[in-house]
Formats: structure tokens, sequence, C-alpha cells
């Protein structure tokens, strides 16, 4: 299943608020990427029908099994291309935006290519 940039997006940033908290809803994803209540709404919608996020009776949403393992490596891509361009001298904000752009478009071949080489030189 290809996502779109969007989609990729809202699983990491239900992520991320999950990491925070366990009771994550629309409205705190909403308030955390700045978008209206129903575009929220839609794309939780959508990513519910690809079978990523469940909603339980409460209204609380929770990442399946296969949005847990997308979201940690969309996740992962951000922190380590973060990581990666702060220590080249980005500055931390800059470096964090410009990760998000990349980490979706970035190959599999070509960020494992980087992570390597970050664990690598990481541990001198």
């Amino acid at each position: 299943m290809a996502l779109q940039e969007s989609g990729e997006m809202y699983l990491e940033t239900i992520y991320v608020l999950s990491l925070k908290s366990s009771a994550v809803r629309s409205i705190d994803v909403a308030e955390e990427m700045g978008f209206s209540k129903p575009s929220v709404s839609r794309a939780i919608g959508l990513l519910k029908s690809e079978g990523l996020v469940k909603i339980d009776d409460s209204g609380y949403l929770k990442l399946t099994e296969a949005g847990k393992i997308l979201s940690k490596r969309i996740y992962e891509r951000h922190t380590v291309l973060s990581q990666l361009l702060i220590r080249l001298g980005v500055d931390e904000k800059i470096a964090s935006e410009d990760a998000c752009r990349v980490e979706h478009y970035i190959s599999d071949e070509t960020f494992d290519a980087i992570k390597r080489h970050m664990e690598k030189y990481s541990k001198k």
C-alpha cells in the first residue's frame, strides 16, 4: 500500500502523539498539524479504510499493527534525517522541516545507507 505524503504525515502525527499520551483524538491531530477538524476526519477515515487506524467506542485513535509499523518507519526516517542535517551544521528547526519533506520521497536503499553511515560514525 502506497500512502501519499499527507497520509504519512497523519500517521506520523498520531504515532508521535501516542508516545506522549495513550488517548489520542482527532482534535489532538488537528491541533498538532494546524488543520481543520473536517480535514482530519476525512484523512482519518481514509487511514481507517486502509486498515492503518482504528477508532474505539470513545473516539480515540489507535494505530493498527500495520499502522504502527509504517508510522514507526516514517518517524525513524524523520529523526535520522534530522540528526544527519543537524550534524552537518543545519539549524535544528530547518533540519526538522527539511527532513519532513525528504522522509516521504527517499528510497529505502538510500535511507538504509544513510542510517548505516550515521551508526558507523556516531560510535566514534
